[in-house]
């Protein structure tokens, strides 16, 4: 078997609003929560309270992921500053 080799570069990975998009979807999360609260009997009848769960789960972990995106894009930041002060000098 012949072992895949890429028949050009890889593109440059796309950079756009990261930290809103992050912000927006933990809103979204805990919205979703927030909403379905008020019927957490109905899910426990169907015994669905995960559905619940999940929506703070993914708010929980988009607390994490603003965290993340935005010490990474201070650290971009500070790399930027960095290349353009030695290319200064």
């Amino acid at each position: 078997m012949e072992k895949w080799t890429p028949k050009h570069e890889a593109p440059e990975p796309l950079e756009g609003p990261v930290v809103a998009t992050i912000v927006g979807g933990t809103i979204l999360w805990f919205v979703l929560f927030l909403v379905q609260l008020p019927f957490y009997g109905w899910f426990d009848d169907r015994d669905a309270t995960w559905w619940v769960w999940t929506c703070l789960a993914g708010a929980g972990l988009g607390l994490i992921g603003i965290w993340y995106v935005r010490g990474r894009e201070a650290a971009i930041k500070r790399d930027a500053e960095r290349k353009a002060a030695t290319a200064a000098e």
